[in-house]
């Protein structure tokens, strides 16, 4: 692949860069300097890629990879006080979220990540798989998991409404 196609995969991409990070980091910056970082990462190892067509799903597993490390980053630089990650899953005052949007951002990340790339980036599960360094059976499994969590809990919201 060329560096200029890798430049229009990202462009083309940018959309889905962002969702998936902002699926793992709940912060817009951290979101920003994962995919920046990311990008950098991508072009400098644009050597270890092996097939073409498989080069979003490359960009994608870097970019997951990125927002790991700076998620642990983030864990180890700021103290935990009792409540904290009840606060990083509410929704800040001036966003609106349909109850669906609220139930998937309080799934665990290793079932929210496959059910964004599926339903949202519209990811198969074979490069789902692949970006997660999962097999296939893995993916599906953690798909039905989640589609009963969501179910579950949008139901739980409906008797309490």
């Amino acid at each position: 692949m060329t560096k200029e196609a890798l430049g229009e995969l990202i462009l083309s991409s940018e959309r889905q860069l962002y969702a998936t990070a902002k699926t793992i980091l709940s912060d817009d910056q951290d979101c920003a300097d994962a995919i920046q970082e990311s990008i950098v990462k991508a072009f400098s190892k644009i050597d270890t890629l092996k097939k073409d067509r498989y080069a979003k799903t490359w960009l994608m597993r870097i970019l997951i990879n990125e927002c790991y490390n700076i998620a642990r980053c983030i864990n180890v630089n700021e103290p935990l006080d009792e409540g904290y990650a009840e606060k990083m899953k509410q929704p800040k005052e001036n966003r609106d979220y349909s109850e669906l949007y609220r139930a998937v951002n309080e799934l665990k990340e290793e079932l929210r990540i496959p059910v964004i790339l599926y339903y949202m980036e519209e990811f198969n599960i074979r490069e789902i798989a692949q970006i997660l360094e999962i097999s296939e059976g893995a993916v599906q499994k953690r798909l039905v998991r989640a589609r009963k969590t969501l179910k579950k809990k949008i139901q739980l919201e409906e008797i309490f409404i």
